[in-house]
């Protein structure tokens, strides 16, 4: 339920994946005062075991609530991360990587900003970043600050005046930055999950593009990797 005795620009829905870069996200947010509601997707991911983490850091963190929305993304394929017939490559190439999955923050997005109006909070608070992740479309500020100027003419609050705000505070730090941050705030990276091709268990595979930038950034960092990797290579 929501909570009526918290001003609405102090509640914050918060896109939560079980990733590092989202645990680090809902770190910051609680840090800044937020009353924090956390969503997460089951979209049809072959890595399923983000969203047992996801959970884990809501509870650990303290979370005002915690919900997860299913989607079936799967159905239209057209990305490694949704398509089993589409191999997750062990390494990045030139261009847009096939684990970028077709309109995805935009489909988030739209269904974290019906929440937001529900709960009535001003912001929704996404750990896209646009370092490390440079080709996904989906993960720039034009897209979010386009994505921003849709909400507040989509919405009945952003037509009475309520403006809803798209917070990206991870956008411009690199992943050894964002390790930084989320340590300073007592991140327990531990509970996370960010392979790819992570087993149900959450072991990551050591091998694809999300575990190299990920060991690289706790290396980078001179923080301590507690990921449980099949491969250390």
């Amino acid at each position: 339920m929501t909570q009526h005795n918290t001003r609405p620009d102090k509640k914050a829905i918060v896109l939560l994946s079980g990733g590092l870069d989202s645990a680090t996200v809902l770190a910051k947010a609680l840090a800044e005062g937020y009353e924090c509601y956390a969503l997460a997707f089951d979209y049809g991911q072959r890595h399923r075991a983000e969203l047992v983490a996801a959970e884990r850091i809501a509870q650990s963190m303290g979370a005002k609530a915690f919900k997860v929305i299913k989607l079936d993304l799967s159905s239209i394929g057209g990305s490694a991360l949704t398509d089993m017939a589409i191999d997750v490559p062990d390494a990045g190439g030139s261009g847009i990587p096939v684990t970028y999955v077709p309109a995805r923050n935009t489909v988030f997005l739209s269904i974290a900003l019906g929440w937001a109006e529900v709960v009535d909070a001003r912001s929704i608070h996404i750990g896209v970043n646009a370092v490390d992740y440079s080709g996904y479309p989906d993960c720039r500020p034009d897209f979010v600050a386009a994505f921003e100027r849709l909400a507040n003419v989509a919405t009945k609050a952003g037509i009475e005046g309520h403006t809803l705000h798209i917070a990206t505070p991870l956008i411009d730090l690199s992943k050894a930055e964002i390790i930084q941050l989320g340590t300073s705030l007592g991140v327990d990276y531990a509970l996370t999950v960010s392979c790819y091709k992570a087993d149900n268990d959450g072991l990551a595979c050591g091998r694809c593009d999300s575990c190299h930038l990920r060991k690289e950034g706790f290396a980078q960092a001179n923080v301590a990797d507690p990921t449980a990797y099949k491969e250390t290579s």
